[in-house]
């Protein structure tokens, strides 16, 4: 045991030594420590060193490879430290869907959404080990990035220890006060699209209290992707304001017990497309009515608070947390704009409320095992209030009275959730680890499911420089209970809102069997490969839609589902330069809609029966990429860019969209003023090319409009530290 403590540490000091972008980060702050505390899927204290395994060689090197097997998980993991997080165009303030699209096999889409390695969401989000359930939000981003020191992206064959959400992992290291010192940040970016984004940051620590406090507001003028080609959006105002904080005390060198807490409300007028032809009448409605007047908004809401404590029993480490969020959607629609164009004005509210109980445990069993266990439970309520304006029609679709009738259509849904796991990290030989373990997870309440899931994953070091890493895992996957639709088919037939089909079943767990391989190659300090290839075989695969005019997702199901895929990243850090690379191949397709069948048409549903369609949220080829160099010590230079095939679209999503090509680039100088002192400026060019693409087209599977990216835009960020 001895033997192997040394040799580790001695690998890790002498790849941060061999690394300068570790030594420049170390040399900034003393937020990348050489002997790394317990990572976040570690119980332990953060604060305190602990024997150095294989995993925590890879969070002393958060700024060297940003490509790095996990050899704790035997999973693909993805890291952007501190000093990637500050290339990227936006810098400190880049969302974390955008942070993710530099990881490979991430596939962008509208409303913010991204989707792993052909999944479809099932993304599950992490804070300092603690996981914090989804908020409903299909487009609003509710993680404070300000927040983040580091931000780790885990994919592949999970080990036990993950469950529930297995597409991705994304696992937020925060910011914190012990180890940023006493102090502070003021900011403001502006630019293109009216927009203004000032943020606070504070930060400090006093005897065994540490704490870190961070708001932003933001304001612009595309908050949802414009549905037409155009520069400008109509109606689309944006207004966001976010938060986090965090409280730690240290009750002794080996227990902490920290609060944090965070708050994301985010207010959208929903972009309008001119020209649209009035398809219904509606009683003492004025003549002419212009669909760019439409006034259409939302408002979405998610506040979350986690109470943990970690330490350490003789030898067995361990963190327990309690935690709630709460999640929330408001839809309201322009009564009569919405019933003269599309014959249904809905107001829509869900919010659902989420208490969680985490425990986990980590216990060494001599020299070569180390054992995991613990537990997850969590309650959840989900409010559905819909009320609807529609108009009668007949056998046809005709409709028979330009007077409206008012449907109400609300729903309670409870469910609960309980999970256990075990598992064993064999370290047999240094060049060998196995982690073997079994994962138990139960739904009750509006559903009712469970499955006992085995996990193996394998990671031999065939040299310094080799290692090949493979996995399985058997997953289970609950629909999200804020997503459940629980819609009364009945109410709506004989209106202008009648869906096309009655047939209706209840969503269903998604069950699948995930197969990985993959190699890394450490071709020199400086330069790291990668090549990960992937396969999934489902039953009841999950997919999500929106099928009404509100922007709210539904889950439903297709009976099978495949998903196959390849992944090839590198990422180089040298002296001044910083460069990566990563191109993804994908295919995901489903077959038989099992669930949800009155949101698709007949001949959709008899075609879907019998064929396999690809997913509409999947792409065959993405690639992603950027290139940092420093001219000195005060200004650095930098790009990046996201290329894809498109996604699917048309009937039965049997149709593609056309390829896009984005490119960012930024420069960022810190200038000396004096008494002032050093302020950090940063001027980022968003999609410099002013390539004009659809990420969607309104057409495909649970689309419901068009929507453009973001045309070219010029931003401007001044920040001073106090």
């Amino acid at each position: 045991m001895q033997a192997q403590a040394r040799f580790r540490r001695a690998l890790a000091i002498a790849v941060a030594l061999a690394c300068p972008a570790v030594r420049a980060a170390t040399a900034e702050s003393a937020a990348v420590p050489l002997v790394a505390a317990a990572p976040a899927d570690v119980p332990g204290t953060p604060q305190t060193a602990q024997k150095l395994g294989a995993i925590n060689v890879i969070a002393a090197r958060l700024d060297q490879a940003r490509n790095q097997l996990s050899p704790s998980t035997g999973s693909s993991s993805y890291t952007f430290g501190p000093q990637a997080i500050r290339q990227l165009p936006l810098g400190a303030s880049t969302p974390v869907n955008q942070i993710l699209l530099q990881a490979p096999g991430v596939v962008q889409d509208s409303y913010g959404d991204v989707h792993v390695r052909g999944d479809h969401g099932n993304l599950q989000y992490r804070i300092n080990g603690v996981q914090i359930p989804e908020s409903i939000s299909g487009f609003g981003q509710t993680l404070d990035p300000r927040m983040i020191r580091s931000l780790r992206l885990l994919t592949g064959a999970l080990p036990a220890q993950y469950g529930l959400r297995t597409a991705g992992v994304v696992d937020v290291t925060t910011r914190s006060g012990e180890k940023l010192g006493d102090g502070g940040s003021i900011g403001l970016t502006t630019g293109s699209h009216a927009t203004l984004a000032p943020t606070l940051s504070g930060w400090g620590s006093a005897g065994r209290w540490s704490w870190f406090a961070t708001g932003s507001f933001s304001r612009n003028d595309l908050g949802v992707e414009n549905p037409t080609p155009a520069r400008n959006a109509i109606h689309d105002r944006t207004d966001q304001v976010h938060g986090f904080g965090m409280l730690s005390y240290a009750l002794n060198d080996e227990t902490r017990i920290s609060l944090m807490a965070g708050s994301a409300n985010n207010r959208f007028q929903i972009p309008d497309r001119p020209d649209q032809s009035p398809a219904f009448a509606l009683a003492g409605a004025p003549g002419g009515f212009d669909s760019a007047r439409l006034d259409e908004r939302q408002r979405e809401l998610t506040r979350f608070a986690v109470l943990s404590l970690q330490g350490r029993l003789q030898t067995t480490r361990y963190r327990l947390a309690l935690g709630q969020r709460y999640s929330q959607v408001d839809f309201q629609p322009d009564n009569i704009g919405d019933l003269i164009f599309n014959g249904v004005a809905s107001t829509v509210g869900r919010s659902n409320r989420a208490s969680t109980l985490q425990a986990d445990f980590t216990t060494p069993l001599g020299d070569a095992h180390s054992l995991r266990y613990g537990v997850y439970a969590s309650d959840e309520h989900a409010v559905q209030d819909n009320t609807s304006l529609v108009f009668p029609v007949d056998a046809s679709g005709a409709q028979t009275s330009d007077v409206p009738l008012g449907i109400i259509d609300n729903n309670r849904l409870q469910t609960h959730t309980l999970s256990a796991y075990l598992q064993d990290e064999w370290t047999p030989t240094e060049r060998l680890a196995v982690n073997y373990g079994l994962r138990y997870d139960r739904i009750g309440g509006y559903l009712d499911a469970s499955q006992f899931s085995p996990r193996l994953g394998v990671v031999y070091n065939l040299s310094d420089a080799w290692t090949l890493h493979a996995g399985y895992a058997r997953y289970f996957t609950p629909p999200s209970t804020e997503l459940i639709a629980a819609t009364d088919i009945a109410l709506f037939q004989g209106t202008s809102n009648a869906l096309p089909t009655t047939a209706n079943t209840s969503v269903r767990a998604a069950r699948s069997n995930y197969y990985d391989v993959g190699v890394q190659w450490q071709v020199s300090p400086a330069l790291t490969l990668g090549l990960d290839t992937y396969s999934t075989q489902s039953r009841n695969l999950l997919d999500e839609g929106q099928f009404g005019t509100a922007l709210v997702f539904s889950d439903f199901n297709y009976r099978y589902g495949r998903n196959h895929g390849i992944e090839f990243s590198a990422s180089y850090a040298a002296g001044p330069w910083n460069a990566y690379f990563n191109l993804s191949g994908n295919t995901a397709k489903g077959k038989q809609v099992a669930t949800g069948q009155y949101n698709f048409d007949a001949a959709e549903l008899a075609y879907i029966a019998s064929h396999w369609i690809d997913l509409d949220h999947a792409q065959r080829l993405s690639s992603s990429g950027g290139l940092s160099f420093g001219l000195d010590d005060r200004t650095r230079i930098g790009a990046d860019y996201l290329y894809g095939t498109g996604l699917h679209a048309g009937f039965a999503n049997t149709l593609n969209l056309p390829a896009y090509f984005q490119l960012n680039l930024n420069v960022s100088r810190r200038f000396g003023f004096g008494a002032l002192g050093p302020i950090r400026t940063r001027f980022t060019v968003l999609n410099a090319l002013d390539r004009s693409y659809a990420l969607r087209d309104g057409t495909g599977i649970g689309v419901g409009a068009p929507q453009y990216a973001q045309r070219r835009g010029y931003y401007l960020t001044v920040e001073k530290d106090f």
